[in-house]
């Protein structure tokens, strides 16, 4: 049972085991030095030859006499019927066979073996080709006939069968006869060649009458672009142009948007050409190119262009380029519909050419495709088609109802619920004022503060108002500006600024006040200039001291110290002037006010802040050119002897890994610093002194 398991019916029913070929072991050369006496391959191949023994053939016989034939007829016969016993589906047995009887002459016999070969298998057209070659090449050819008759009618589908009659036919000159099979054939539809076939049996017999009957039927049956153009072709050759053309503007009636439609357009317009008809093959170009996909056509572009060259004129030359420039844009949008940049050089060559309608349908199909997310990166790129669109229908066009349109549908695409674009707003209400609508203009700028507020739309609508003198409608801006971002110091700067400009002193300095108590601002120290500029704009000088002093509370930044010492040296205060001190007087208190305001910032980086030794030193320069600046009445002196002295300095670089070489910096000594070292250096010289004294005592 396990053999027969394991046997396989495709090796006789025998196990692998039993058919497995066992190769002998290589065995292993020991001596790889070579032989005394060299063998070529040649000496070997020529020893085999002369080594191989005789092949053995049956003896030749001879037949003498009828009944020697009889027997060997009868042993022959007995042999082929045995092995059709054992092999009926086997072909070339019945071929062996037939031909046998052929070759024996007894020709009854083997058109027997032939009908027996055709009950086995009537599909194979081998067998039906071997039977008709049979009787035509010992000339029965009614036979014949009556063999391809059968055999077109059970297999009408093998056109190697009707081939072969209608050649047999046509040898024997039976011209009619290859006609009625032709039409026999026909009828089934057979494929183009076939047809073509039956068109060239009409041309050999000059019979162009009914080969045009033909290709009309030719052209119902298999209504494709070869078809038409091989019709029109023939009409060519036998100079019926009149016809010709016809035939081509059947074909593109009929078969115009085909797949195939390139080629018809391309012959037609070359058979045009060929007619000397240029501005007909020009119209068939264009035509082409209109209704063509420009997907499908390259060649008739190239063609196109081509032709141009040949026949047309500068501007005709012109016109081709630009359609193979448009045939390639079309290309590129169509294999990636979200280039934008190919969007934009398809669009400026439109507007090169100036077609209206063509411009606005490349607009309208570019800014159909949508970026794949609502992310502002990858709308940056498309919002500016929408801005080239409005104002090429602005300027361009000077369409206003349909710019207005596409302004109104660019903003309503933006999902202004995750971002903006404040440009296409401020565009649209800037559109609006020029056409002398400033209800509409605000209208989108109050859209644009409602929906998507931003710094620009702020600004651009507050200037806006500015212009027209609405100062009331300034006002209520730049409270919403300040309600949507209070941390905003240059919103806060300019409403004083504005509320100063309309001498509102009370109301600008209200507002800086409201300014520097919020909790955060993006820009403090911009805010405190605005307005301790504001205060000594206004000469109050007392209220410029305060600030200066709530400025310090919240932050000694240097820049801050330097910049209170430089108001007090420059202060001119109208309180003074009344009184009777001097110039030199007066401008003696302003230095020592100035000095007080320095020695104070001093004080602080010396005690509170001592690691700041470069802002201390920036301190120091300072305070040394103003008291440079002062001329006669300033005390260099006073400054150069706090001056510290600059030291050049190493420090290891410290990294992830470890210590990473020196690096060099500048440091900073004052005078008190050396003092202080040098203390050090006494107290350890009379320690040491002392240490000394002891021992020897010892």
């Amino acid at each position: 049972m396990a053999n027969s398991r394991e046997a396989d019916p495709n090796l006789g029913y025998l196990t692998k085991k039993e058919t497995e070929v066992k190769l002998p072991r290589p065995t292993r050369v020991k001596n790889k030095t070579p032989a005394s006496i060299q063998i070529t391959a040649e000496q070997i191949l020529r020893e085999a030859r002369e080594r191989q023994e005789a092949e053995i053939r049956p003896p030749k016989q001879k037949i003498t006499d009828s009944t020697e034939l009889g027997d060997y007829r009868l042993r022959k016969r007995k042999e082929f019927e045995d092995l059709i016993r054992r092999v009926r589906w086997n072909k070339s047995v019945w071929v062996k066979y037939a031909k046998w009887e052929e070759s024996q002459k007894d020709f009854a016999r083997s058109r027997s073996v032939w009908e027996r070969a055709l009950e086995v298998d009537y599909r194979d057209h081998t067998l039906w080709l071997k039977y008709a070659d049979f009787e035509m090449k010992n000339k029965f050819v009614n036979h014949a006939r009556n063999v391809w008759d059968r055999a077109t009618q059970l297999l009408p589908r093998v056109d190697q069968l009707w081939y072969k009659y209608i050649h047999m036919e046509e040898v024997l000159g039976n011209v009619a006869a290859a006609r009625q099979i032709f039409e026999r054939w026909m009828r089934w539809m057979p494929d183009q060649q076939g047809w073509l076939s039956y068109i060239k049996f009409e041309l050999r017999y000059n019979e162009v009458e009914r080969a045009r009957e033909i290709f009309e039927r030719f052209v119902d049956c298999h209504p494709k672009v070869s078809a038409w153009i091989r019709f029109s072709k023939f009409e060519m050759k036998n100079g019926e142009i009149a016809r010709a053309r016809n035939c081509y503007e059947r074909a593109v009636n009929k078969l115009g948007d085909d797949e195939e439609a390139e080629e018809l357009f391309v012959a037609f317009a070359e058979f045009e050409e060929k007619c000397k008809e240029t501005e007909r093959a020009r119209c068939i170009y264009k035509f082409a190119l209109d209704h063509i996909p420009k997907g499908r056509a390259e060649e008739l572009y190239k063609k196109f262009v081509a032709f141009e060259k040949q026949y047309g004129d500068r501007e005709g030359i012109e016109d081709a380029i630009v359609g193979k420039r448009r045939f390639q844009y079309e290309d590129e949008v169509r294999k990636n519909p979200l280039n934008y940049d190919v969007w934009f050089d398809y669009i400026r060559l439109e507007e090169s050419c100036g077609d209206r309608q063509r411009i606005e349908d490349v607009y309208e199909r570019a800014i159909a495709n949508l970026p794949p997310a609502e992310e502002k990166r990858y709308w940056q790129r498309y919002i500016y088609m929408w801005i080239n669109y409005v104002l090429y229908e602005e300027l361009d066009t000077q369409d206003v109802d349909r710019t207005r349109d596409i302004y109104n549908l660019c903003l309503k695409m933006i999902p202004h619920e995750k971002f903006s674009f404040a440009k296409i707003w401020l565009m649209a209400a800037q559109f609006e004022i020029r056409q002398l609508n400033i209800d509409r203009a605000r209208k989108i700028l109050g859209s644009a503060i409602g929906m998507a507020p931003k710094d620009k739309i702020f600004k651009k609508y507050i200037e806006i108002e500015l212009q027209l003198g609405n100062i009331e409608r300034c006002r209520k801006l730049y409270e919403k500006y300040l309600e949507w971002s209070p941390e905003n110091c240059y919103a806060w700067s300019k409403y004083a600024e504005l509320e100063r400009s309309l001498s509102e002193t009370e109301r600008a300095r209200a507002l800086f006040e409201l300014a520097i108590d919020q909790p955060a601002l993006d820009m403090p120290e911009l805010l405190w200039k605005a307005y301790i500029d504001f205060e000594i704009s206004e000469s109050d000088y007392q209220r410029t001291r305060a600030l200066y002093e709530r400025l310090l509370n919240r932050t000694k930044h240097l820049k801050v110290w330097i910049s209170y010492a430089k108001f007090e040296a420059s202060a001119m205060e109208e309180v003074l002037q009344d009184t009777e001190l001097s110039d030199s007087e007066y401008k003696n208190k302003c230095i020592q006010q100035a000095r007080v305001v320095f020695e104070r910032a001093l004080s602080y980086f010396r005690n509170s802040a001592p690691e700041l030794k470069e802002e201390r030193a920036m301190l120091l320069e300072e305070w040394l050119n103003t008291e440079k600046s002062f001329g006669e009445l300033g005390n260099v002196e006073l400054v150069t002897s706090k001056l510290p002295k600059k030291l050049k300095k190493r420090r290891h670089i410290e990294t992830e890994d470890g210590p990473a070489g020196y690096e060099e910096y500048i440091d900073y000594l004052f005078p008190e610093e050396t003092q202080t070292t040098n203390l050090k250096i006494l107290e350890a010289a009379y320690k040491w002194k002392k240490q000394k004294i002891v021992s020897d005592d010892d």
